[in-house]
């Protein structure tokens, strides 16, 4: 491998762990996202407002603000014409609080949570946690009240769920089943320190909706703090500089505070909660971003280059942003119109599209061999797998995949097959819903990993290096090579 080789992987990689340490919710994701967007010069749409589209310029909208759909317009581009498309996803499995968290049981503080997603959640003991996500903010000026959505993270760890001592449970490494609504439940802290605290806290500045001269901030203080620890509360103004009495609703989950790495003897590895699937999400992000850089990187363009990260793949897809949504249809549909009055176009357009589902894929695990079929053992750092599933779990076809297997073959990219033991359930992804939803072509691939769904993951470097090379060439070279396609495949 050449120094620029080098140079150029340790970048991409570079980049990876930071934007997965920025981000430790969807909703910090997709506002990681949009930073980049912007900084490349991509401008915000919003879905309430007209929107005004020229060729060759490049734009991005947030629904939720957990998904988000980024594009750019050919210079060529003509209503009709396709979209090729990477989708991936925002979410990962998590502990999620519930709406009512406060928790006191035994003399401990605990934090009431819901399991999100099919999480490994034995490895969620014994780990050093916090919280992130968003709230809703009151915000009281001149005699007026406005609601601010603010996204907030509470860095330093400040919970825990202890395992019980071997000692207690003496069968434990037989097989220890989680009971996830008795097991699983978060220390906050004791209510010795807890009550010692609130008294501080009155005799000081702030305390759940009081300020220092007594006076009560809003009515809603008495709701929140019946709701959820004081203590979290105070945690939680503090980082937002507001009151605890100005939360109005918070939407938190469960995080580990650990950073993402590289790590490894040989620094191989890079090891990282939500690789699934932000690194798929990272990748095609950074793609689109890098193929369309240049100043005439859209001249010859007649497509729309397109990234769609969407929130809730985890469990099941079926939301308001989720891929089962109308929210990439809104987004074909509102293109093309911009272009035309035909309504007809859409459906021309939807046929010239090709959809690359990006999802993070089971590398084979040296101790357990026998999980993989034998023909098909997809190996970390030997390049994106392509997934088949002849009952449709995956919407990889022979036409999709060889299109996608071509552009790697161009660029001598290294590329896989996986298909799952007969014996063994297949899980799937946004592919087949949104081929089953739009009709459009669709191939399903992802980067391997081990420990998928566990707090802690770990994939290859040389996996992130080859995946971004592949979504950049796609975005780059996708028309071209479909125009030699014949047309009545």
């Amino acid at each position: 491998m050449s120094a620029m080789a080098i140079k150029e992987n340790h970048d991409v990689v570079s980049d990876l762990i930071a934007f997965l340490n920025a981000s430790p919710t969807p909703f910090h994701a997709v506002e990681e996202a949009k930073k980049r967007l912007r900084s490349a010069g991509f401008e915000q749409l919003r879905e309430r407002e007209t929107w005004k589209l020229k060729p060759g310029k490049t734009y991005f909208f947030t629904r939720n603000h957990s998904t988000i759909i980024a594009f750019a317009i050919g210079k060529r581009y003509v209503a009709g014409n396709g979209f090729h498309i990477i989708g991936a996803h925002t979410d990962s499995p998590c502990l999620k609080l519930k709406p009512v968290s406060k928790v006191v049981k035994g003399g401990f503080l605990e934090v009431g949570v819901q399991t999100y997603g099919g999480g490994l959640w034995h490895t969620w003991f014994d780990r050093d946690l916090t919280v992130a996500g968003r709230v809703i903010i009151r915000e009281e000026k001149g005699g007026s009240t406005s609601y601010l959505h603010q996204l907030v993270r509470i860095e330093e760890p400040i919970m825990r769920i202890p395992n019980l001592a071997i000692h207690l449970d003496r069968n434990v490494n037989d097989g220890f089943k989680v009971n996830s609504q008795t097991h699983l439940l978060p220390i906050l802290a004791t209510s010795v320190k807890a009550e010692l605290n609130k008294e501080i806290s009155e005799n000081g500045s702030v305390e759940s909706g009081k300020q220092s001269d007594g006076k009560k901030v809003n009515d809603k203080t008495d709701t929140s703090s019946t709701k959820h620890h004081s203590l979290l509360l105070q945690l939680l103004a503090s980082k937002l500089g507001c009151e605890p009495g100005d939360i109005c609703e918070l939407e938190l989950q469960v995080c580990d505070t650990q950073p993402s790495v590289v790590a490894g003897a040989a620094k191989e590895f890079i090891f990282s909660g939500r690789l699934d699937n932000l690194c798929m999400s990272f990748c095609s992000l950074k793609a689109l971003i890098d193929a369309t850089s240049s100043d005439n990187s859209l001249e010859e363009e007649t497509g729309v280059r397109m990234v769609a990260l969407f929130d809730h793949e985890e469990c099941g897809s079926n939301s308001a942003q989720g891929a089962g949504s109308p929210v990439i249809l809104n987004a074909f549909s509102r293109v093309t119109d911009s272009f035309s009055s035909d309504s007809k176009m859409l459906e021309k357009a939807i046929q010239q599209s090709y959809l690359v589902s990006a999802d993070m894929a089971h590398a084979l695990h040296p101790n357990y061999m026998d999980k993989h079929e034998e023909n098909h053992q997809p190996k970390l750092h030997s390049g994106l797998i392509i997934k088949h599933n002849a009952n449709q779990r995956y919407a990889t076809n022979a036409v999709t995949s060889f299109i996608f297997r071509e552009i790697a073959s161009k660029h001598n990219l290294p590329i896989q097959d996986f298909v799952v033991r007969n014996d063994v359930p297949c899980g799937s992804t946004i592919g087949p819903i949104l081929a089953s939803g739009l009709g459009i072509r669709t191939v399903d691939v992802g980067a391997p990993q081990l420990s998928m769904h566990s707090i802690r993951e770990m994939c290859a470097v040389d996996d992130v290096k080859h995946s971004y090379e592949h979504f950049k060439a796609f975005f780059k070279e996708f028309v071209q090579l479909d125009a030699k396609i014949a047309v009545d495949i």
